[in-house]
């Protein structure tokens, strides 16, 4: 196998976009309080995650504030909040789009939890954006799953020949056995899996969440194929161990990982849309389906809360189904009624045909 090189640990990247300066002569303005908030949640060990989401809700509501000339966070009123909202509705993407209403609250949450922040800080008098109304989010279904043969077939669309080809095998089988997160499955490091007892440990999980979920036996056995005949070959010390490297010994990333799933998919010939997360849903349906119990797979997904699995019993129709059929009543009554009617036609023709036998003797 060809070994490949690119960037060696500890060389410099090209030069970085230069962000904006943030002018401090105004402490009060809202460059600087929002700066300060992001801060905060950094020392409050919020995630990367959270305080990225929260610090773009931030800057786009201040440059915003700053088209209109509002530059102090105590000039923030009601009726600003109430128009930052209505633009938000009105606003179109280049596709000409409206943003979804996940994105608009996503947004709207950013500003308040700031401006609560900001109130409790004493930086303004009152918070204009407590009765902030947020827009009403629609219980959406997962409507992308991959079939139990769909998934097989793409599991199987990796050429273990090729370079990383077992890497990413072993990837596919891990996200299919276990319904992990991309973000998750990018952190895993060595000492995570347990072959032995058949567990993976997830650390700092959505929401900084440790939990401990099953993996099956073919997952473990390809991430070990991996582990002993194609990873040492790139790794590069030190070692930092994490399970998934690409050819620099380093981890990899969202994008990589992302394009090199959804590649699978489109050879694999399934028309469904989607990526990593395809076969998180689908792990989840096919478990309800086989009969899992809804809490367990709430265990194994990571959901703080049960409404949030429940979204999957409205897709795990085969098992609701089989179950309506054995057991409904009205079911059973028309099953019986159909037997009384059968029972009926037999009796009536039965009695024409002797009739029609009488008919000729006379």
């Amino acid at each position: 196998m060809t070994l490949r090189r690119g960037r060696r640990r500890g060389e410099k990247r090209g030069p970085k976009k230069k962000e904006r300066e943030i002018d401090y002569s105004d402490p009060h303005s809202l460059e600087v309080c929002g700066a300060e908030y992001l801060q905060s949640l950094a020392l409050n060990n919020y995630s990367e995650n959270t305080i990225r989401i929260r610090g773009n809700g931030v800057r786009l509501f201040t440059a915003w504030c700053y088209e209109r000339d509002v530059r102090q966070a105590a000039e923030v009123t009601e009726a600003i909040a109430d128009r930052y909202k209505k633009y938000l509705f009105h606003y179109r993407k280049k596709d000409n789009k409206p943003l979804s209403f996940q994105t608009q609250s996503q947004r709207l949450v950013s500003v308040r939890t700031w401006f609560k922040w900001l109130a409790k800080k004493k930086y303004i008098l009152y918070n204009p954006t407590a009765e902030l109304e947020l827009p009403k989010l629609e219980k959406t279904i997962p409507t992308n799953l991959l079939t139990e043969k769909e998934a097989e077939r793409v599991i199987n669309q990796p050429d273990i020949r090729q370079e990383f080809g077992v890497r990413d095998r072993a990837i596919l089988e891990t996200f299919y056995s276990t319904g992990i997160r991309r973000s998750e499955l990018l952190n895993l490091k060595i000492y995570d899996l347990q072959m032995d007892k058949g567990t993976l440990a997830i650390r700092k999980g959505k929401g900084k969440k440790d939990r401990i979920v099953p993996i099956g036996d073919r997952a473990i056995r390809w991430i070990e194929k991996y582990l002993v005949e194609e990873r040492p070959e790139y790794v590069m010390e030190p070692d930092e161990e994490y399970i998934f490297i690409n050819q620099d010994g380093l981890p990899l990333s969202k994008t990589n990982i992302g394009d090199r799933v959804l590649g699978y998919i489109r050879e694999s010939g399934v028309n469904k849309q989607g990526g990593c997360h395809l076969f998180r849903h689908s792990m989840a349906t096919h478990m309800l389906e086989n009969g899992a119990d809804i809490r367990i797979i709430q265990a194994i997904l990571g959901h703080e809360n049960l409404s949030t699995t429940e979204t999957y019993t409205k897709v795990s129709i085969a098992h609701i189904q089989e179950v309506h059929r054995r057991t409904h009543p009205a079911k059973m009554e028309r099953s019986t009624d159909h037997n009384a009617m059968e029972t009926d036609i037999k009796k009536m023709l039965e009695s024409e045909l002797i009739q029609e036998a009488q008919e000729e003797l006379d």
